[in-house]
């Protein structure tokens, strides 16, 4: 294959390509390497006072996919029965009620924001996970960076052989690096219990054979590099030697949860969103950057009572652990926890649907914690009908101009693709984005 032929695959495309090679050459496939774990270099440091008082360190990204009913959850409106169905609202020990559904979240709201006036332009499901990722919306021309890649692009990695950026339990596209290219690309994880796959040297090929593998790769790289003098191609050139240093790294076992205590596994709970919320401690806890654990199933045009009592019950637990879990290990504060969504749901119940409710990207709710987050309290607000926003609206890249806040990020600050339009974390100048930045202590 030659340069152009190359160059004219898509990443995924390209990426197997190389997935190929390495197995070919080396008699191991480094699928995972293939991803965020070439970001070495930050834009620079935060500036003092570039965010909050505590710049945080890490995110850890909490996606509701389907839509999340914010009536059933973080915005009850108990005294209007109209909308609000059978659902009741519970005291927390912050300054705002919740949903009956959450009562161990009530617990520990005094370390979370509820954000209660989030607004987003996309209904439907595909659109708006794009734009909550990305804060443009989608466009057939081009493939914009996801948040995670984002933030390892400005921040840097802080673990130089694992990966910046890793998803659990999402769709795969959340991890796409757009126009930023392979060496930000995050590492998606199917299933929190599966580990990072094919990342060790296999016991049928000796140390030796192997070191010799890497050496005939290097001649053949080198030769193809100094014929082919493309970008495209040189952006894979650390590769092998990114891929030695993961497999060889101690830290790789953080993404082996098995290692961890079962009294702390039986803590979070067995489902696939509580186990994932358990490895990105640990992930976070060695270094990671962002991590984004996935809880589908939000999507109640049917049933909605039933279908959101179920799914609420396992983010619950999930997160309450996972919040206690990072304070007692001194990482709250450098820890932002943030629980997003698509959009929110109808105050209209759709009797004839089983009591369910439709999509409603005019107002939902949002949550932060740690990080500098002042705890106990709520931010904006929504109508008596929680239809709209009735003060301090906050757009999808509001939100996200607020999470580079956190880190000490400039999300306004412009960045090129490689054909040179200007882009910028927090979207475009129609609709750019503002950080929140009352909501930090």
């Amino acid at each position: 294959m030659n340069t152009q032929e190359f160059k004219n695959q898509d990443e995924l495309t390209r990426r197997q390509i190389m997935v190929n090679a390495a197995r070919s050459y080396l008699g191991v496939t480094v699928a995972p390497m293939l991803g965020g774990t070439l970001a070495t270099g930050a834009l620079g440091a935060p500036k003092k006072g570039a965010g909050p008082g505590k710049v945080a360190e890490h995110v850890i990204f909490l996606n509701m996919q389907g839509g999340m009913s914010h009536l059933d959850t973080f915005d009850p409106k108990p005294r209007n029965k109209e909308v609000q169905g059978p659902v009741e609202a519970i005291p927390t020990n912050g300054d705002y009620e919740v949903s009956q559904y959450l009562p161990e979240f009530a617990k520990i709201a005094d370390r979370a924001c509820v954000i209660r006036s989030m607004s987003s332009t996309q209904g439907a499901h595909e659109q708006g996970q794009y734009i909550l990722h990305r804060s443009y919306q989608p466009r057939g021309t081009i493939v914009h960076p996801a948040i995670g890649s984002w933030i390892v692009r400005h921040k840097g990695r802080k673990n130089a052989t694992l990966p910046g950026f890793v998803t659990v339990g999402t769709n795969p596209k959340n991890a796409s690096a757009g126009f930023f290219g392979a060496e930000f690309q995050g590492v998606p994880l199917g299933r929190p219990d599966e580990g990072l796959k094919d990342s060790k040297r296999p016991n049928s090929v000796s140390e030796e054979d192997f070191t010799k593998r890497l050496a005939i790769a290097d001649v053949l790289n080198r030769k193809f590099h100094e014929t082919y003098k493309s970008p495209d191609v040189k952006s894979y050139d650390s590769l092998y030697d990114e891929a030695v240093n993961l497999m060889k790294s101690e830290d790789l076992k953080a993404f082996d949860i098995k290692r961890e205590p079962s009294a702390t596994r039986s803590k979070y709970g067995n489902d696939r969103f509580a186990q994932g919320c358990l490895l990105a401690r640990r992930l976070v806890e060695v270094g990671v950057r962002f991590v984004e654990v996935g809880l589908g199933g939000w999507d109640t045009h049917y049933d909605n009572f039933n279908s959101v009592e179920a799914r609420a019950a396992v983010l619950d637990k999930g997160f309450s652990t996972l919040i206690a879990d990072l304070e007692d290990k001194g990482l709250l504060d450098t820890t932002l926890v943030v629980i997003g969504t698509e959009f929110g749901r109808t105050p209209h119940i759709v009797t004839e649907h089983n009591n369910g409710r439709d999509h409603h990207p005019a107002c939902f709710s949002a949550v932060m914690a740690g990080a500098g987050v002042n705890g106990g309290t709520t931010y904006g607000k929504s109508d008596k009908e929680a239809r709209r926003p009735d003060s301090d609206p906050v757009s999808v890249q509001d939100f996200n101009a607020t999470i580079g806040y956190a880190l000490g990020i400039d999300s306004q600050k412009v960045l090129h693709s490689p054909s040179g339009r200007p882009f910028r974390m927090a979207g475009a100048d129609k609709g750019l984005g503002t950080p929140v930045k009352s909501i930090f202590l």
